[in-house]
């Protein structure tokens, strides 16, 4: 189940929010208070509901997906028992001889739990790929049977990786099973994130409280993330789903565009309705865009774009690779393999590990120079366009199942392939209404993000007027949005398939 899906919008939340809330009721201020708090009925209720969310998505994964949360539960289990008692074994070491180490057996233990969950994730994932680079290097001719992945099986990897790596370095405690099911279940971001740490998480999981303010902020970003998904990226994504076949060269380079857009604003969109969803439930997440279309650099690009990722990497790849701290090749090798790794977690293909290296060979590079008097009086202009050229291009990449598609595709824009037999032009797709939109969509990614910009808006909301005026607003573009819902056949969302 989607949630700019019509069941889901009209009937799942707010029956889900109703019932929810009127758990809380009782489990604050009614005589059944002392029981509801004993046994968790509103963590309970929760984790029925998104079970009931991601059976109705797919029906076969929900039990699949029940004993991986208790192999996870399990595992964190062992691994705090056994690092709190310090059990280790003994091992000599190499470097010194006659020396011995104490390695904590609860190091073990981690690996080997972290080996079985990612191999989960490449048994289901990447098996396909992998027989293809071994086809390939061995001249052989092995064929790889069909394995459909559980939906989510990249964003649900993450979290346990979390939630183990969280308990060995006591960032927090293992979870009961509750705890743990709530964690890896959670609906708002179960299926496309975004990606809540388990040390984070944990500490909201009691301490949490629903209230006004925090339910309207929720609602608000709900109706936001309707806006940019239904509005502005479904029709981008219909539009550009329609462009095939022959076309122009205008409008080769306007469907990039347009799917540069519909890529930001389709998972952006999604990621503010399900930190609308967990507000709502009395979670507070970080998050997970910050309008990285004003970057200066690819670097600043990936500290706005898809924060909770590269969060994620920072904490459990960058870092214990050493990270800065083994000097400047060290370091850039950390972030080569950081992003090579990115590349591969968005999909098992060729064009995404080329995404990933023309991403890390840039931030590579931008290391290199950042200290340099020449780029630092570099205007900030060119730096822009430099940097959005180079997304722009990766983009395709990121569309594309093959790089010869890709390839294909930019002959097209540069004039290489000229098709001669092309039945619409570029005022075909691009009529007055996707004109309006793109340039909507290109001013709210870009200069709604300037700080001054944003300082106004800021000024104006705290009065009442302008408050009601914003509200007035979000009830006004969420009602459109249902209309496009309603109306629209198109409504794929790009990071399902992560």
């Amino acid at each position: 189940m989607a949630f700019t899906t019509q069941t889901f919008i009209f009937i799942f939340f707010p029956q889900s929010i109703a019932l929810y809330y009127v758990c809380y009721l009782l489990q604050s201020k009614s005589i059944f208070a002392p029981l509801f708090k004993k046994y968790r009925i509103c963590d309970l209720l929760i984790i029925g509901i998104s079970a009931y969310f991601y059976l109705w998505a797919c029906f076969d994964d929900i039990f699949r997906f029940v004993s991986y949360i208790l192999l996870i539960w399990v595992l964190g289990k062992i691994i705090e028992s056994i690092h709190l008692k310090h059990y280790s074994f003994i091992i000599e070491r190499r470097d010194e001889p006659n020396s011995k180490k104490h390695v904590p057996l609860s190091l073990f233990i981690l690996f080997f739990s972290l080996a079985l969950i990612v191999f989960i994730l490449l048994h289901f994932k990447y098996t396909a790929l992998l027989l293809r680079v071994w086809n390939y290097l061995f001249k052989d001719t092995i064929t790889a049977k069909s394995y459909l992945a559980p939906l989510g099986i990249s964003f649900i990897t993450f979290s346990s990786i979390s939630y183990l790596v969280d308990i060995y370095k006591e960032r927090a405690k293992a979870g009961s099973l509750i705890d743990c099911t709530l964690y890896l279940l959670f609906f708002p971001k179960v299926v496309s994130g975004p990606i809540v740490l388990w040390r984070d998480f944990a500490n909201q999981i009691e301490d949490r409280k629903v209230s006004l303010d925090l339910s309207i902020t929720g609602a608000n970003r709900i109706m936001i993330g309707f806006a940019k998904k239904l509005i502005l990226a479904d029709t981008f994504g219909a539009c550009i789903a329609s462009a095939t076949g022959s076309i122009d060269i205008a409008t080769s380079w306007g469907i990039a565009l347009l799917y540069m857009l519909q890529i930001y604003y389709d998972f952006s969109g999604y990621s503010d309705i399900a930190i609308g969803l967990s507000n709502m439930l009395g979670f507070s997440f970080s998050e997970n865009f910050n309008f990285p279309y004003l970057s200066l650099s690819i670097t600043e690009f990936w500290r706005r774009w898809h924060i909770s990722l590269g969060k994620w990497f920072r904490e459990y790849i960058y870092f214990p690779l050493g990270g800065n701290r083994r000097g400047k090749v060290r370091t850039l090798l950390n972030v080569g393999i950081v992003f090579l790794l990115t590349g591969l977690w968005h999909g098992a293909g060729w064009t995404y590990m080329l995404w990933g290296i023309i991403n890390g060979l840039c931030n590579i590079l931008e290391k290199l120079v950042f200290d340099k008097s020449w780029y630092k009086r570099t205007p900030n202009c060119i730096k822009w366009f430099v940097t959005m050229f180079i997304t722009y291009f990766c983009w395709e990449l990121f569309r594309f199942n093959s790089i010869t598609s890709c390839i294909q595709w930019l002959k097209v824009m540069f004039g290489i392939i000229k098709h001669s037999d092309i039945p619409y032009s570029w005022m075909y797709y691009f009529d007055t209404r996707m004109v309006i939109l793109t340039i909507i969509a290109i001013v709210s990614a870009t200069l709604f993000g300037l700080p001054k910009v944003q300082q106004f808006f800021q000024t104006i909301i705290r009065k009442p007027y302008g408050y009601a005026i914003q509200q007035v607003l979000f009830i006004v573009l969420f009602i459109i949005a249902c209309l496009f819902m309603v109306n629209s056949t198109y409504s794929p969302f790009i990071y399902f398939q992560y």
